[in-house]
């Protein structure tokens, strides 16, 4: 896979997130807790450059449900890949750094622990996309304890559709997926769906996790070590 090239990205521009008390309250409640400018205007739009390349490279799959990651797209229409897939890439390991901070602070706002997380860069490719009502902790996975997504359309409009519908304490509550909007919710605790979207939306989702042997996720503070060249 030929790419564009990419400079790389210093640590400086990954902004670090703190967690108000409210929101932590409004997460423990089963509520949402919804951010604009998460990733800064520049990351975000290197981050949407690279997904348009990623996909249009093949490097998104359709996406599966369940354990057995079976294909309905009558259901699931979006294609997708973990950064895990994808490898070594400056943006990426930028997104990366960036999600690690927001795990972090969720660790210190909720006292939660957070010891794993991956992250799945997603395109619905339009013609009515859409991902039918589910929730992100899968049924025997207990160990998806927070869902972080990034929004990356920018001048997205209603009638682009695409919105998130998330059951927030039995209520419906729709957000759209604006640029570098992001949306915190507890995995297990709120049932969502992504409405039909009529153009190509583009997101990144991170999921954070509890503890479980799952070696294909990486260690947050030894890939940190790797990076200082301090690891082998």
């Amino acid at each position: 896979m030929i790419l564009p090239p990419l400079r790389s990205w210093p640590a400086t521009l990954v902004p670090a997130p703190v967690f108000t008390d409210a929101e932590v309250q409004e997460l423990g409640s089963g509520g949402l807790v919804v951010r604009e400018g998460a990733l800064g205007d520049e990351l975000a739009a290197a981050l949407r450059a690279r997904l348009e390349a990623l996909d249009a490279a093949g490097a998104l799959l359709p996406a599966g449900l369940g354990h057995d990651g079976r294909l309905v797209p009558a259901l699931r229409a979006d294609r997708a890949a973990t950064l895990e897939e994808l490898g070594a890439d400056p943006v990426l390991e930028a997104v990366w750094a960036w999600f690690d901070r927001l795990r972090q602070a969720l660790v210190e706002a909720t006292w939660v622990g957070l010891p794993r997380f991956s992250v799945q860069l997603a395109c619905y490719p339009g013609g009515g996309a859409r991902y039918a009502r589910h929730v992100d902790a899968l049924p025997g996975d207990t160990n998806r304890l927070f869902t972080a997504i990034v929004y990356l359309n920018p001048a997205w409009q209603p009638e682009h559709g695409g919105r998130l519908r998330a059951w927030v304490r039995g209520q419906p509550r729709e957000l759209d997926p604006t640029w570098d909007r992001l949306v915190v919710f507890r995995s297990e605790a709120v049932p969502h769906e992504v409405l039909p979207a009529w153009a190509p939306r583009y997101a990144a989702a991170a999921w954070m996790r509890g503890a479980e042997a799952v070696p294909a996720l990486a260690d947050p503070e030894v890939v940190r070590r790797r990076a200082r060249g301090e690891e082998e």
